[in-house]
């Protein structure tokens, strides 16, 4: 197929693409490289700056090339953030991401593939499933939901077909590419500068949450299987209309005790402060894997 990946050259969107260039696709890569890297889009994607703001641009590149699907990783991500400015988060997830939907509608390109996020959900002490109940405590999670929503009514009206694929904490590398944001905020990249002597101490947000040693627990699944699962969903929307799949392990782990794993693998004491809790981060997330 050939393929339009926004976000291209982010940590999850340049994996995705090398492992659809692997499996037999043609990929352009369409980014604005304010969070991404140029050096992470892998020398066989065509790549083509852009910014998904500009609907002149989204027009011109569905009309150069006709793309049999979207995936779309274009986004801030980052939950705290969006607490602080939830304006420059519905501009740029809901706003500019309907630009993306409305020019693939324009063009006729009625696949398309989302980086979703568990964050759609309420906290729960169980396992959360694709029908579990939805209550986002951000605004990130929200843009997202917002965005499932917008996509269901473009299939209902115009025949898109889609994939929601809700990730929970992404982590880990390849032997071509990691996490490279900055600042860094994701806690296993946090926790190694330390351990390298690029920062004095780790930072825990809240020891007071309701879970076995206070601190939140996530599930955290590679990047790899999360494009794994990209390249999948993607080649089943040939086939299938709807696709909704929560992305974990099934397994949760709380900071310290990933605090605690990293101190074991690096020999490194990884000091860490601890600050009260950030606005916007749920107890637990853990996924239920079962349906995938």
């Amino acid at each position: 197929m050939k393929l339009l990946v926004t976000g291209g050259a982010g940590y999850i969107g340049s994996e995705t693409t090398q492992q659809l260039i692997d499996a037999g696709h043609s990929v352009t890569v369409f980014d604005n490289l304010s969070r991404g890297h140029r050096a992470a889009i892998p020398a066989k994607a065509n790549f083509v700056y852009g910014d998904i703001s500009d609907r002149v641009a989204l027009a011109e590149i569905f009309a150069s090339q006709k793309f049999d699907a979207v995936l779309h990783f274009a986004a801030l991500i980052e939950a705290g953030e969006s607490m602080k400015d939830p304006a420059l988060y519905f501009r740029n997830n809901v706003a500019y991401t309907n630009n993306v939907i409305e020019a693939a509608v324009n063009a006729k390109c009625l696949k398309f593939a989302l980086s979703s996020t568990a964050a759609i959900f309420a906290a729960s002490d169980e396992p959360l499933r694709e029908d579990s109940m939805i209550e986002p405590a951000n605004v990130y999670g929200e843009n997202k939901l917002i965005i499932e929503t917008m996509l269901r009514w473009n299939q209902k009206i115009h025949g898109m077909r889609y994939a929601c694929l809700r990730y929970f904490n992404a982590c880990g590398a390849t032997k071509d590419r990691g996490e490279d944001h900055q600042p860094e905020s994701h806690l296993i990249p946090r926790l190694f500068y330390v351990a390298l002597g690029q920062s004095d101490a780790a930072t825990i947000y809240g020891t007071d949450y309701p879970t076995p040693d206070g601190t939140c627990i996530r599930d955290y699944i590679h990047i790899a299987d999360l494009a794994s699962a990209h390249v999948l969903a993607v080649e089943a929307l040939n086939e299938k209309e709807t696709l909704i799949y929560n992305l974990g392990s099934g397994v949760g782990y709380s900071v310290k005790e990933v605090l605690q794993a990293t101190r074991a693998v690096t020999a490194h004491p990884i000091p860490a402060k601890e600050l009260p809790r950030r606005p916007g981060d749920a107890p637990r997330l853990v996924a239920s894997s079962e349906k995938i």
